[in-house]
């Protein structure tokens, strides 16, 4: 199947043990992943997901070093509003819409959980501006539960080499959470993103030095740059 800009190309489908090995694979390259957004609590790594979407996390850290010193809870955001919030955002993409979410969605923490971030999905979903991969996001790294944020790098990384195919990420999600070992789930969408971030990159991915390589089903392998 050929890829387009929403859809990558499709490989093979790994076998269940093969799949294991890769993100075995992965793990042994980074024991001890971290999120790339800053944040020091579940609020901040909240509004930091949000704010994340279609900009890059080192983005997203440069206008929440001067956001979070001024409002560094929900109370606090809520007090700020949408344009004390957008004072400080906007150099990254969407910002005026996402200064609206963050400001709603510090309004329902405060008034509906005492300023805390609810645990549960459900409850998560349904703040202003979040949906499931945020919500996934921040059940796993704020809370420690076993959930698989699928971002486009992951969407891509699925399809490509055969981990997890599928149509939407919701599809991928759940093929990546039946195959990923038990033990690793907490861990695997970490690993999965910095790998389609640094490696299995979009336009041309650096096969070459992909840890996983033997364990992957993409067809068009890029060989490593030529010896000048």
């Amino acid at each position: 199947m050929h890829g387009t800009a929403n859809q990558p190309r499709r490989a093979r489908r790994l076998s269940a043990a093969t799949a294991a090995h890769f993100i075995r694979a992965l793990a042994a390259a980074n024991p001890e992943p971290r999120p790339e957004l800053d944040y020091a609590d579940p609020f901040t790594l909240l509004v930091a997901v949000v704010l994340s979407a279609q900009t890059t996390d080192l983005a997203v850290n440069k206008v929440t070093r001067t956001l979070f010193a001024e409002a560094p809870d929900a109370a606090a955001m809520a007090a700020l509003g949408a344009e004390g919030i957008a004072r400080h955002i906007r150099s990254i993409g969407l910002w005026q819409a996402k200064a609206k979410n963050v400001a709603a969605l510090s309004h329902i923490l405060v008034e509906q959980y005492g300023g805390r971030v609810p645990e549960d999905r459900e409850a998560l979903e349904a703040l202003p501006g979040v949906g499931r991969k945020t919500a996934n996001v921040v059940l796993n790294v704020a809370f420690g539960q076993d959930t698989m944020a699928v971002d486009t790098h992951i969407f891509r990384l699925g399809n490509r080499t055969g981990l997890a195919p599928g149509d939407t990420p919701r599809a991928v999600e759940d093929g990546l959470v039946k195959r990923c070992p038990p033990e690793l789930l907490r861990d695997a969408h970490h690993w999965l993103i910095l790998h389609g971030r640094y490696v299995c990159k979009a336009r041309r991915p650096e096969c070459w030095h992909c840890v996983a390589r033997d364990y992957c089903n993409y067809p068009d392998k890029v060989a490593g740059p030529s010896a000048s």
